[in-house]
C-alpha cells in the first residue's frame, strides 16, 4: 500500500449534468440487453448497499444474465449503520429470488489496513484500499465457485472516481487466470437517475455518508461548519414524492 498516491480531492464537487426525468418514473424501463466479457452468461455482483445496487441488478435481471449478489463491505461503519444497508439490499433481493451472499464482516481487518490514513481525504489512497480489499474478496469468491466474471454497484454513484474503482477491480481479477473485472459504466443512458428512482420507489434507507467512520466524521465536521444537523444513523429514507 505504501506505493499509492494521495490524490489532491479537497477542492472536489461532483459533476453536475442535466436530469433527463423520465414523464413516468414507474412505467417499465427499455433497456439494451447487456452482454458479459468473451460470452459468458454468469456474473459475480459486488454489492455495498440497495440504492447503488437496485438499478444494476435490474438491468441484469432485464437482460437475462444469471448473477449472485456477494456482499462485502467492512469499511461500513458502525455496526447499526452495516446491518440497516444490509438488511436494505437482502430484501431487495428476495423480491427478485436472486441469491445473496453475506461475507464476513471482518472490519479489525479493514481498521488495520487504514492505518496511517485516517486524515486521507475522500477518492484518495484510504478509498483506492478500500476498494482493493473488497475486490480482492470478490474475485477470490468468484475464482472459488466458478464465477468467470464480477463487478461492482460501486461506480454508479456520482461521488466515486469511477477511473479508480475499475483500477482497483482489474488490478484484483489480474490474480486470477479464470476471473473477469467486468468495468462497465452503470452512469451511462440514465443509469444514475434511475438509481434515485427506484430508491425511491422502493422507499430504500437513504445513507448520508459513504460507509466508513472516517467519511461520517467529516461529513459531519462539514455539517457543522455549513450549521446543519449531525448525520442521525437509522431515520432517513427515500420517499416516492
Amino acid at each position: 500500500m505504501n506505493n499509492l498516491k494521495t490524490q489532491n480531492t479537497t477542492n472536489f464537487q461532483p459533476k453536475t449534468t442535466k436530469k433527463k426525468t423520465r414523464k413516468d418514473p414507474y412505467a417499465p424501463f427499455i433497456r439494451e440487453k447487456l452482454e458479459l466479457p468473451e460470452g459468458h452468461n454468469k456474473l459475480l455482483l459486488h454489492s455495498c448497499c440497495a440504492p447503488c445496487s437496485g438499478e444494476v441488478m435490474e438491468a441484469i435481471l432485464a437482460s437475462g444474465i444469471e448473477f449472485t449478489i456477494y456482499f462485502y463491505n467492512p469499511n461500513i461503519h458502525p455496526l447499526k449503520e452495516y446491518l440497516i444497508r444490509k438488511e436494505e439490499n437482502i430484501r431487495f433481493a428476495k423480491k427478485f429470488g436472486i441469491p445473496f451472499i453475506d461475507a464476513d464482516y471482518d472490519r479489525q481487518n479493514w481498521f488495520d489496513r487504514a492505518k496511517g490514513m485516517e486524515w486521507e481525504p475522500e477518492r484518495g489512497i484510504r478509498c483506492t484500499m478500500c476498494f482493493d480489499m473488497r475486490f480482492e474478496k470478490a474475485a477470490e469468491y468468484a475464482h472459488e465457485h466458478g464465477f468467470p466474471v464480477f463487478t461492482s454497484c460501486l461506480g454508479i454513484s456520482r461521488w466515486k472516481d469511477m477511473n479508480q474503482i475499475n483500477r482497483c477491480g482489474h488490478r484484483a481479477a489480474e490474480k486470477y487466470d479464470d476471473v473477469i473485472y467486468w468495468d462497465y459504466n452503470w452512469r451511462k443512458e440514465g443509469g444514475s437517475q434511475r438509481m434515485i428512482e427506484i430508491s425511491k420507489r422502493e422507499r430504500f434507507y437513504q445513507q448520508e455518508y459513504c460507509g466508513c467512520v472516517y467519511s461520517l466524521r467529516d461529513s459531519n465536521k462539514w455539517r457543522e461548519e455549513t450549521g446543519r444537523q449531525k448525520i442521525e444513523i437509522g431515520k432517513l429514507y427515500y420517499s416516492p414524492n
